[in-house]
């Protein structure tokens, strides 16, 4: 069903499903990161029972403590079971999130003044995208500002964050609404804010 109990129908019924809201501090968008490219090839439910699992195991999602995390995390995280335990996608999370000198996380919060302002700069206006769908079958895998921003972090060493994982991250986030008509959880037209200045004064 498109509509159940006034959500979209994709939650069903479990409340570990969390109402789409715009998300703008760098560490939430760091552990969302995280979460989408874990779910490669899994459903998102199984990551949002594994969430404060990937909590414990990636410092509660300090960029610069897991940028600094070893072989011998990774082999430690291998033996946790309370994240997905793939030795590539551990990998790639601790890659992504690599210092200064390394294309990562960490290199584009320096490059733009943090990571929100680097995903807003591929939205016109620099404002989220607010469908208008009412039913499931409208929601796209994919955009055109997923393309864009998921071409770019490749180029700059991301893994498992393909268009259609980037998609979902912006649909987490409240950078992409694509709440139906009719759930609860939609919520009206707001601006994001813009921290250009903000990051600025912090140089």
């Amino acid at each position: 069903n498109d509509i159940i109990d006034a959500r979209c129908g994709w939650a069903g019924s479990d409340e570990l499903y969390i109402k789409t809201t715009a998300r703008t501090d760098d560490r939430t968008l760091f552990e969302f990161l995280v979460l989408e490219s874990a779910q490669a090839g899994l459903s998102w439910i199984t990551i949002l029972r594994k969430r404060e699992g990937y909590r414990t195991a990636f410092h509660h999602f300090d960029i610069q403590r897991v940028a600094r995390m070893t072989s011998e995390d990774i082999d430690r995280l291998m033996q946790f079971g309370g994240i997905v335990r793939n030795r590539l996608k551990i990998t790639a999370a601790i890659a992504n999130a690599r210092l200064k000198a390394e294309p990562g996380f960490h290199a584009i919060q320096q490059e733009f003044g943090s990571f929100y302002n680097y995903v807003l700069s591929f939205f016109p206006d620099r404002q989220p995208v607010v469908h208008h769908f009412r039913r499931l079958e409208q929601v796209p895998a994919t955009s055109a500002e997923a393309d864009a921003l998921s071409g770019d972090m490749k180029k700059r060493g991301f893994k498992f964050f393909g268009p259609t994982i980037c998609y979902a991250f912006l649909q987490a986030t409240g950078f992409v609404n694509d709440h139906l008509e009719g759930c609860r959880c939609k919520v009206p037209d707001r601006p994001l804010p813009d921290r250009r200045a903000e990051a600025d004064s912090r140089r």
